[in-house]
């Protein structure tokens, strides 16, 4: 019997273990359907450009923080993004606080 390869490393040499699969090269356990869910999130920018972890984005309009008065100026580049799920699809740290941005408001760098 064949299993997928694993998501995180791509071992061909996962196999499993009664409930989940486990690949025995990077430790990396999921479930059989995790791996599908986790390749389905597709976030783009504002012009539709695909975004990966890791890439940069400048804003493309001021943002009020929320909470705070503090305002985040158009034209912010913002480094090595992390995607997730939800309606602010982007974490990221800007002056070195953590933020949220929704991917509407940011243009691939």
């Amino acid at each position: 019997m064949t299993y997928p390869a694993c998501p995180r490393c791509g071992s061909e040499f996962t196999y499993h273990d009664g409930v989940q699969l486990i690949c025995p090269e990077c430790a990396h356990e999921w479930q059989e359907g995790e791996a599908a869910a986790e390749e389905s999130l597709v976030v783009k920018d504002a012009n539709g450009t695909p975004l990966a972890d890791g890439d940069t984005v400048v804003l493309i309009k001021d943002l009020k923080v929320k909470g705070s008065s503090m305002v985040i100026k158009q034209g912010t580049k913002v480094k090595g993004i992390r995607l997730q799920e939800g309606d602010h699809d982007i974490a990221c740290k800007i002056d070195g606080s953590a933020m949220n941005l929704k991917s509407e408001f940011v243009k691939k760098a």
